[in-house]
């Protein structure tokens, strides 16, 4: 076989995953803690405060990272002023989560070709990855490709499009960067239910993937897994199931209780539809990696897709430990995976995630 032919069928290929960085925030505090500081919110325009401490401890979390010391948020009443440190603290946490990432890939800053950025919890123009080309030094004829308003989905979503990428440009490195910094989003004055959940369940952090195209002269390594297929599901209708509210003060959260549900009426069928376009079946999937929504919609993934025990174990740990992260969440779940060293040379995993529209993500990773 000659080196033309050998370079061809290389860059047929699917690109590969070379690593994951993530970087939380140095602030922390137990679910207790932030209990107890929304105690005196709640306590003077709820007559319930006991129920609504009983819903932040149903969501499973232990405790969260936060972007800033928890006495701070007092002072951050309006969005502009949120949105300010969103910003500062997205650019410390991507630069952190990058640098970590290629790191692991054994790769430096002015390899990346194009930089994929996903987020839903601020706003930033220049974007965050624009900001970050000066911090990292990065090479002026970078790409850029800033994602606003996926939500949760939107980690997964990154993955597809970096892949798409790389499908094109089999020569070249991509990043995606997902920062979400959740708690900077919280109402204060919202006690509605959703509101409460999402006080107790969402936290805040950063994570970068870094994808080599086919062709790209990099050492082989058998840890890492190729992404040989994505596909996209959205639900008509299902818009006001999950997503923002835009109020003056800022994001307002829209998180419907139907959302179990609708992972119930539709994962099955749409991950069964997904497998058999690529020839395979759910037997054959060794590694779940799965968004960490909550307690119902992670029972809800388990029992509709019939998963062995232990299957989302990376799922709940995540969710107890950090709480969900919203896009970064499911590259976090997959981070643990490669750290692991569990998958094996011809293991095929699905990362899957669900977001605002309603709609779900899948990608298809085979080692």
């Amino acid at each position: 076989m000659g080196s033309q032919e050998l370079s061809l069928r290389k860059a047929r290929r699917p690109p590969l995953i070379r690593a994951v960085g993530r970087a939380l925030p140095k602030h922390y505090a137990n679910q207790e803690t932030l209990i107890a500081a929304f105690r005196d919110i709640w306590a003077g325009a709820h007559f319930n405060v006991e129920r609504l401490e009983e819903l932040h401890r149903a969501v499973h979390v232990s405790g969260r990272y936060l972007a800033a010391p928890i006495e701070q948020y007092k002072e951050l009443t309006s969005f502009a002023r949120r949105n300010e440190v969103w910003t500062q603290v997205a650019v410390d946490l991507g630069e952190a989560a990058i640098r970590t990432a290629l790191q692991s890939a054994g790769l430096a800053p002015r390899d990346i070709d194009h930089l994929f950025f996903v987020t839903t919890t601020g706003i930033a123009t220049p974007s965050i990855d624009a900001r970050l080309v000066n911090r990292l030094d990065l090479r002026p004829d970078l790409r850029r490709t800033p994602i606003f308003g996926l939500g949760c989905a939107a980690g997964a979503v990154g993955i597809s499009r970096a892949s798409d990428y790389l499908r094109a440009f089999p020569d070249q490195v991509a990043v995606l960067l997902s920062v979400e910094l959740c708690s900077l989003t919280l109402q204060r004055e919202d006690f509605s239910i959703p509101n409460i959940i999402a006080s107790g369940l969402f936290g805040d952090g950063a994570a970068a993937v870094v994808f080599a195209g086919a062709a790209r002269d990099l050492p082989e390594d058998g840890a890492a897994p190729r992404v040989e297929a994505t596909g996209s599901v959205f639900y008509p209708g299902t818009e006001r199931v999950m997503g923002w509210d835009i109020v003056e003060t800022g994001f307002k959260v829209l998180l419907s209780a139907k959302v179990p549900q609708v992972v119930r009426d539709h994962v099955r069928d749409d991950v069964d539809r997904f497998l058999a376009a690529n020839g395979l079946e759910r037997s054959q999937i060794r590694h779940w990696i799965a968004h960490t929504g909550g307690p119902k919609v992670l029972k809800a993934f388990e029992e509709s897709l019939e998963l062995p025990a232990g299957a989302l174990d990376r799922s709940w740990k995540s969710l107890r430990e950090i709480g969900n992260l919203s896009s970064a969440s499911v590259l976090f779940v997959l981070g643990e995976l490669l750290d692991s060293g569990e998958a094996n040379k011809g293991d095929r995993g699905l990362l899957m995630a669900m977001g605002p529209g309603f709609c779900a993500e899948l990608v298809l990773l085979q080692w």
